[in-house]
């Protein structure tokens, strides 16, 4: 999954500079099903650090029932605050 395309299928556009706030929540929205209805694993994670960057992610023990994608999500959160960006928006 390659963001500009996960931006563009949830909020048609890859230019967030111009989405307008119901189109954003309906993109989340949209994502956080996806989400939920996903099996593959990389594609549950892709997805979860998609709705992290917009604040948006449900909580590790929630997305994820194996404790080793728990642990990359763990260290997705450590390097996006070490990298100091806090998300995409």
């Amino acid at each position: 999954m390659q963001l500009d395309d996960l931006l563009q299928r949830y909020f048609a556009t890859t230019d967030l500079s111009g989405v307008a706030p119901d189109t954003l929540s309906a993109g989340i929205e949209h994502c956080r099903v996806d989400l939920g209805l996903e099996e593959d694993r990389g594609k549950r994670f892709a997805l979860w650090s998609f709705l992290h960057m917009f604040g948006s992610a449900p909580d590790l023990d929630v997305a994820f029932e194996n404790e080793e994608d728990r642990e990359a999500a763990r260290n997705f959160m450590d390097l996006l605050a070490a990298s100091g960006g806090d998300g995409v928006g």
